[in-house]
């Protein structure tokens, strides 16, 4: 006999099972059209992975998984898609949501269906994937993804859970005693994955002919059922939990900590359909009961409307509401048009004989007999208070999400205060805030996002640019390059003339100019001006000397003809190349025995007039003499030789013989006037 531990609070309300678990399951009728909404777990809702018009096989994939807490969604029979829009839900809010409408061709004609074939040598992780793909939710209520669930291994030890504590629910009661095979292969499926070392299986001992038939199913596999008390609510995971082994799981501490993990029976169950069958999770048992005649069990497709459900039950006539879910933990449907879902375990049908109107709330006398009645050991009337007030810190600080939403408290409070009602009313405005928050930090981060994708492309743009530039004015280069490196290849005349140019430069090289004097005249030139310049010295000084002996003052130098030494030297340079050339044709001419030239006529200067402009040209001379030296020592190149006027010899005669008159005239009349002068 295992030793069974008791956990905190709970009660005993009347379980009102009897109507409906004594009868067998029976499949709910093919409905002409179904309404499977998208959100089908506590989570994010499905994406569509379907359109209107498509026409879909029984347990294909219609909506795929939002997120970790998303579940899959399959067609639940086939037929064609006929609207994705919203449409009423099963949720105590009333809003709608968004909703596969599948009309079905009543064929009932499946996918090719494919277990995972040798699961017991597949990885926990291989299972979880593939459990992920077929849309497997916890049947007790609290629809979490069960792959998730499966991500810690290895346990010491896998609790399932076949309590069914809550009243007027059997349907865990009648799928235990109808497919206890079924659960037991689900089972071993979960404990591979979790590697779990032991199986205990928990069930109320209100429930006989269910632990009869697990007892036989366990036995095959070794697993071990457990009678528990009947207490409610001694079906919540942590309470049983404590039952079985023990263990109190504390505050923000998940069980897996400690070794420890539940499932529900019909969340096993799926798990063993999906892994051994291939079948997705697309239908589940509800109990049909309350105000009804034939309360029953029943297997229903997913997005069966509600209202086609309770039809089988027949409700009676003056029943008034219908309850999803059971008397203590169950909320009102809003609007019986809205399919079923997968947390959709039990429809209560109330009625005013079974469920009298509950009296006006009290103010709260403090009386403590929720605080007593609370499994988790909470305080509910601080939890209410704060609720109230919209004081959500200070409930959260309280931990308000510990509330397993039971409605022990509600249903002991004396003053019919409905405290679970608020205690929703603050965790659903604490999921909005929350919702609000991460809305708005996620628009932040696409707005920085933007920015920074602006920023990056506008770099990324002047990047580009900055590159085309460069690489143009690469291929440029190369162009120049290429084309200064053809360019005498292809042009066989400019070859032609640098290498006329080169081999006259290597001819001047081989034969060097006659040394050239700094006035730019060859030696006879400057012998023929030097022996010009030394006889008009010579008749200056005889003249001087001719002067001196009659008692005469000697002449005075000449004047300077107004001319500067660049056009004196380009004058001496003239008159020189006249006499190189008559010299040159006089000595041709003796050699060939003809007579020479005849001297030229004579200027009509006199020998002082000569005199004067020789030695004008000597200056000259002597004054370019002096500056090219200058530059010489200077490290310059001397001043270039003065180039010919362009005219010939004869003029360039004539314009010295004319020079040489004016001077000579200036010169006489300069003389008359110094003879004029008083003190001569």
């Amino acid at each position: 006999m295992m030793p069974l531990f008791d956990f905190p609070g709970g009660i005993h309300p009347p379980e009102n099972k009897a109507q409906s678990s004594t009868t067998p399951i029976r499949q709910a009728p093919l409905p002409p059209q179904l309404h499977v909404a998208l959100r089908q777990s506590m989570g994010n809702a499905a994406r569509p992975c379907v359109a209107v018009g498509d026409r879909v096989a029984k347990g294909q994939q219609i909506a795929s998984a939002d997120g970790r807490l998303s579940a899959a969604v399959h067609a639940p029979t086939s037929g064609v898609v006929s609207a994705i829009a919203p449409q009423p839900f099963a949720h105590p809010s009333g809003l709608p949501e968004l909703c596969i409408t599948l009309d079905s061709d009543g064929e009932e004609r499946w996918i090719e269906r494919q277990p995972l074939h040798d699961w017991a040598q597949r990885s926990g992780a291989e299972i979880r994937d593939f459990l992920a793909q077929m849309g497997i939710v916890g049947l007790g209520g609290a629809v979490f993804p069960s792959h998730l669930k499966l991500g810690v291994s290895p346990l010491e030890t896998l609790v399932i859970n076949g309590a069914e504590c809550e009243p007027y629910i059997s349907c865990d009661d009648r799928l235990m005693r109808e497919r206890a095979d079924a659960i037991c292969d689900g089972i071993a499926v979960t404990r591979h994955a979790l590697q779990a070392r032991q199986v205990l299986i928990g069930i109320e001992d209100n429930k006989p002919q269910a632990i009869a038939a697990m007892q036989a199913a366990a036995a095959v596999h070794g697993y071990r059922v457990v009678a528990v008390p009947t207490k409610y609510p001694s079906g919540g995971a942590k309470q049983l939990i404590h039952v079985l082994a023990g263990k109190a799981i504390p505050h923000g501490v998940r069980a897996t900590e400690h070794g420890v993990q539940c499932f529900n029976v019909a969340t096993v169950y799926a798990i063993g359909r999906a892994v051994l069958h291939g079948e997705p999770l697309i239908s589940r048992i509800v109990t049909l009961t309350g105000a009804v005649d034939a309360a029953a069990n029943v297997e229903a497709l997913i997005g069966t409307p509600l209202a086609s459900l309770l039809a089988l039950a027949q409700p009676h006539r003056d029943s008034k509401e219908v309850v999803m879910g059971g008397p203590l933990m169950g909320f009102t449907l809003p609007d019986l048009a809205a399919g079923l879902t997968k947390a959709g375990n039990c429809l209560l049908v109330k009625s005013p004989a079974l469920f009298p109107p509950r009296p006006p709330a009290q103010p709260c006398i403090r009386c403590g007999d929720c605080a007593s009645a609370c499994p988790v050991s909470l305080q509910p009337m601080d939890l209410f208070w704060f609720a109230k007030a919209k004081n959500f810190d200070k409930a959260q600080q309280w931990q308000l999400f510990d509330c397993i939403e039971c409605g022990a408290c509600s249903y002991v409070c004396p003053s019919q205060i409905p405290l679970v009602d608020y205690y929703r009313f603050a965790k659903s405005e604490i999921w909005a805030a929350e919702r609000d928050k991460n809305a708005a930090n996620l628009a932040r981060q696409r707005h920085e996002f933007r920015q920074f994708r602006l920023q990056r492309d506008k770099t990324e743009k002047a990047q580009r640019l900055a590159d085309k530039a460069a690489q143009a004015a690469a291929r440029q280069a190369a162009s120049h390059n290429a084309a200064a490196n053809l360019a005498p290849a292809a042009d066989p005349k400019q070859a032609a003339i640098a290498a006329a140019m080169a081999r006259a430069a290597a001819q001047r090289e081989a034969a060097p100019l006659p040394e050239q004097h700094s006035s730019g005249l060859n030696d006879a030139k400057q012998a023929a001006i030097a022996a010009a310049m030394a006889r008009a010295a010579a008749r200056k000084n005889a003249a001087d000397e001719a002067k001196a002996a009659s008692g005469q003052p000697p002449a005075s130098p000449p004047q300077s003809s107004g001319l500067d030494d660049a056009k004196q030297a380009a004058i001496a340079a003239a008159m020189a190349r006249a006499a190189a050339r008559k010299a040159a044709d006089d000595d041709a001419k003796a050699a060939g025995g003809q007579p020479p030239s005849p001297p030229p006529q004579s200027s009509g200067l006199d020998d002082a007039k000569q005199a004067a402009i020789a030695a004008a040209m000597a200056r000259a001379a002597a004054r370019k003499n002096a500056a090219d030296e200058a530059k010489a020592a200077n490290g310059q190149p001397p001043a270039p030789p003065p180039t010919s006027s362009g005219l010939d010899d004869a003029k360039q005669a004539a314009i010295s013989a004319a020079m040489a008159r004016a001077a000579a005239r200036k010169a006489a009349a300069d003389q008359a006037k110094a003879n004029q002068r008083p003190d001569s």
